[in-house]
Protein backbone atom coordinates (compact mmCIF):
# COMPACT_ATOMS: atom_id res chain seq x y z
CA UNK A 1 0.00 0.00 0.00
CA UNK A 2 1.02 3.36 -0.72
CA UNK A 3 1.90 5.84 1.73
CA UNK A 4 -0.87 8.51 2.78
CA UNK A 5 -0.40 12.18 2.08
CA UNK A 6 -1.55 14.58 4.97
CA UNK A 7 -4.21 15.82 3.25
CA UNK A 8 -5.66 11.51 3.00
CA UNK A 9 -4.46 11.04 6.40
CA UNK A 10 -6.39 14.29 7.78
CA UNK A 11 -9.48 12.61 5.42
CA UNK A 12 -9.29 9.64 6.64
CA UNK A 13 -9.27 10.33 9.93
CA UNK A 14 -12.19 12.38 10.03
CA UNK A 15 -13.38 9.92 8.67
CA UNK A 16 -12.84 7.30 11.56
CA UNK A 17 -13.87 9.88 13.86
CA UNK A 18 -17.49 10.32 12.39
CA UNK A 19 -17.77 6.45 12.23
CA UNK A 20 -17.11 5.87 15.95
CA UNK A 21 -19.28 8.22 16.75
CA UNK A 22 -22.39 6.65 14.69
CA UNK A 23 -21.51 3.68 15.88
CA UNK A 24 -21.75 5.48 19.91
CA UNK A 25 -24.79 6.75 18.97
CA UNK A 26 -26.62 3.66 17.29
CA UNK A 27 -25.51 1.56 20.30
CA UNK A 28 -26.94 3.58 22.50
CA UNK A 29 -29.81 3.95 20.48
CA UNK A 30 -30.22 0.27 20.55
CA UNK A 31 -29.86 -0.22 23.79
CA UNK A 32 -32.77 2.53 24.69
CA UNK A 33 -35.23 0.89 21.94
CA UNK A 34 -34.81 -2.75 23.60
CA UNK A 35 -35.02 -1.25 27.29
CA UNK A 36 -37.85 0.66 26.85
CA UNK A 37 -39.61 -1.93 24.52
CA UNK A 38 -41.34 0.58 21.98
CA UNK A 39 -39.31 -0.76 18.63
CA UNK A 40 -39.97 -3.63 16.93
CA UNK A 41 -37.63 -6.32 15.45
CA UNK A 42 -37.36 -5.54 12.20
CA UNK A 43 -36.18 -2.11 13.37
CA UNK A 44 -33.82 -3.19 15.71
CA UNK A 45 -32.14 -5.36 13.43
CA UNK A 46 -31.84 -2.85 10.77
CA UNK A 47 -29.70 -1.20 13.13
CA UNK A 48 -27.50 -3.36 14.36
CA UNK A 49 -26.80 -4.15 10.52
CA UNK A 50 -25.88 -0.60 9.86
CA UNK A 51 -23.72 -0.56 13.18
CA UNK A 52 -22.02 -4.02 12.26
CA UNK A 53 -21.17 -1.83 8.86
CA UNK A 54 -19.96 0.77 10.77
CA UNK A 55 -17.82 -1.62 12.35
CA UNK A 56 -16.31 -2.91 9.85
CA UNK A 57 -15.42 0.53 8.10
CA UNK A 58 -14.04 1.32 11.35
CA UNK A 59 -11.80 -1.23 11.07
CA UNK A 60 -10.97 -0.81 7.76
CA UNK A 61 -10.53 2.70 8.53
CA UNK A 62 -7.99 1.71 11.45
CA UNK A 63 -5.81 -0.77 9.13
CA UNK A 64 -5.05 1.75 6.56
CA UNK A 65 -4.36 4.80 9.23
CA UNK A 66 -2.59 2.17 11.80
CA UNK A 67 -0.77 -0.59 9.96
CA UNK A 68 0.68 -3.19 11.85
CA UNK A 69 4.32 -2.70 12.38
CA UNK A 70 6.71 -6.04 11.67
CA UNK A 71 9.10 -5.62 14.08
Amino acid sequence: MLPLDKEQEARLGLELATKRQEHADLDAAITTLTKSGLADATLLQRLKKRKLALKDRIVQLERILLPDIIA
